[in-house]
């Protein structure tokens, strides 16, 4: 009896052993399983979304192989398990967008504005693009402050020297009643207050929610605050995510076009895409002022070189005056030329027939200098070739209201296409991120100069190898999906906000939301 017992006991024992041994030989099979996965995962994902030294890595290969002497079509590998695209229809879909979408909503902590007697006047500086990051810029300064927002003045000492006002350009009404919870907006200072004397402020670029909180110490001497200057004055990065949506808010909601211009642009869109369906808008940024300010002089005469060293000079506010042209050209800081982007769009694939919108004013030059774009793209057209003179005669003489017109157009196209990246540059290319990553092709024109430079000395035709290296330059400058751009590195103090991305340009992903998220009307 007590021998059964004993290996009863024994079985028992060796049993509970063998389980213990398989649960935690279990357990381990699971975590190993587990952790595989999620290296899988993360694999898979790195493949799609690339962080931004994977993309400069990427782009300074391809300027190697520019540099080398010998051209070899390169290798671009198929993407696995994946129907391959249509090549023409891959040049106008827009990327893939990982079910990403604009999210502007407010937080739960975030708080509304309360009943103020102080006031904030701007005057907005710059063309119309500056003016509107400006302007969204203060209205978030506003709100910081608790101040009440008098309608902004727009800038009519610019180039253009437009006279527009306010209510020109924007929808007034729409823009005080969409941001009413944001900041109160008024049209003018209130009688009692217009001649208390003002705090004229020059408020620091890119600068903290904490900035403007100490400068909130005026409110104690004075009612009204007037800022010189409304660009740039909130940094790109590191503020409050309430703060960066309400700053989308007004870009995107509240300062909607006034119903003239809309209507307008929103004829035009739909007169292009009756013509072929589909359509590039491009920013020929090739215009007088654009040369004289960056010093770019390549290809002009030695009188159109005379002409703008002349005008940077006499304007008072551009700060550099002796610029080497070569030296710009060669860093990629000069706007291409209606020749070089004919080459770069033909490089890219799209055909003869392409219908090219030139979202411009008047190009330096005039159609002689669009001649070699026109050779290889004959449907060019502009505003007045698809408006009537009726259409456009409330615009004739205001810069500011035909540059709207081209904003509209080019944010409604299917592919946009900036020569240069300044101020219109960031905000589409911003603003179509924000209505879903449409396809926006940044020029790489660094790289493409080292292209071009050879095409002109005969090493390099027009043809495949220039097309492959074009399109290999910018698989990765289309428009996906990406996070914001932070400073260059080993630049210190403030000069580095000023080599960071904006905020404007690439409002991700504060302002565009994943697709768990829910999704806003």
């Amino acid at each position: 009896m007590v021998k059964h017992r004993s290996s009863y006991r024994s079985i028992i024992s060796s049993s509970s052993s063998s389980v213990r041994f398989f649960s935690i030989k279990a357990i381990t099979l699971y975590l190993i399983f587990v952790f595989a996965f999620t290296i899988w995962v993360l694999v898979f994902s790195s493949r799609n979304i690339q962080t931004d030294d994977q993309t400069q890595h990427q782009q300074q290969q391809h300027r190697d192989l520019i540099d080398s002497q010998e051209f070899p079509t390169p290798y671009l590998p198929p993407r696995k398990n994946l129907q391959k695209p249509d090549e023409k229809t891959q040049l106008w879909t827009p990327p893939f967008s990982f079910g990403l979408h604009p999210c502007v909503k407010p937080t739960p902590k975030y708080k509304e504005f309360t009943e103020s007697d102080h006031y904030i006047t701007v005057r907005s500086n710059g063309g119309l693009n500056q003016m509107r990051t400006g302007i969204a810029d203060i209205v978030a300064v506003a709100h910081i402050m608790n101040a009440t927002l008098v309608i902004p003045e727009l800038d009519k000492r610019s180039f253009w020297q437009d006279s527009s006002v306010f209510s020109d350009i924007f929808d007034e009404e729409h823009f005080i009643k969409s941001l009413r919870r944001d900041v109160k907006i008024i049209k003018k200072l209130p009688k009692e207050v217009e001649s208390l004397p003002r705090a004229r402020k020059h408020f620091t670029s890119w600068s903290s929610v904490g900035y403007y909180e100490e400068m909130t110490h005026l409110w104690k001497e004075y009612k009204v605050i007037h800022v010189a200057k409304s660009d740039s004055r909130l940094a790109n990065n590191d503020l409050p995510i309430d703060i960066q949506r309400l700053r989308c808010r007004v870009l995107y909601r509240g300062l909607r076009f006034s119903p003239a211009i809309e209507s307008l642009g929103q004829k035009l869109v739909e007169r292009l895409k009756s013509r072929a369906g589909r359509f590039i808008a491009l920013h020929l940024r090739y215009e007088k002022d654009m040369l004289a300010f960056t010093g770019c002089t390549y290809g002009l005469t030695y009188a159109e070189s005379e002409e703008l060293r002349v005008m940077r000079e006499s304007t008072s506010h551009w700060k550099i005056k002796s610029i080497n042209s070569t030296e710009q050209r060669v860093e990629g800081l000069c706007p291409l030329t209606p020749k070089e982007v004919g080459i770069f769009l033909k490089g890219l694939g799209y055909p003869e027939s392409t219908v090219i919108y030139i979202a411009a004013g008047e190009i330096y030059g005039g159609d002689d200098r669009l001649s070699e774009l026109k050779s290889r793209f004959p449907n060019l057209l502009f505003k007045e070739m698809l408006a009537t003179k009726e259409e456009l005669k409330g615009f004739t003489g205001h810069a500011t209201k035909t540059a709207a017109l081209d904003y509209i157009i080019s944010v409604e196209s299917d592919v946009f296409v900036p020569s240069h990246s300044g101020n219109m540059a960031r905000a589409v290319e911003g603003h179509r991120r924000f209505l879903g990553h449409r396809r926006t092709i940044t020029p790489d024109r660094k790289g493409l100069v080292k292209l071009f430079n050879k095409f002109e000395r005969g090493h390099l035709q027009e043809g495949t190898k220039l097309s492959n290296l074009v399109k290999q330059m910018h698989q990765a400058r289309q428009g996906a999906p990406r996070r914001r751009k932070g400073p260059t590195q080993g630049i210190k103090g403030r000069a580095r906000f000023r080599t960071e991305e904006a905020f404007y340009e690439n409002p991700y992903p504060e302002c565009i939301c994943s697709s768990k998220d829910h999704k806003e009307p």
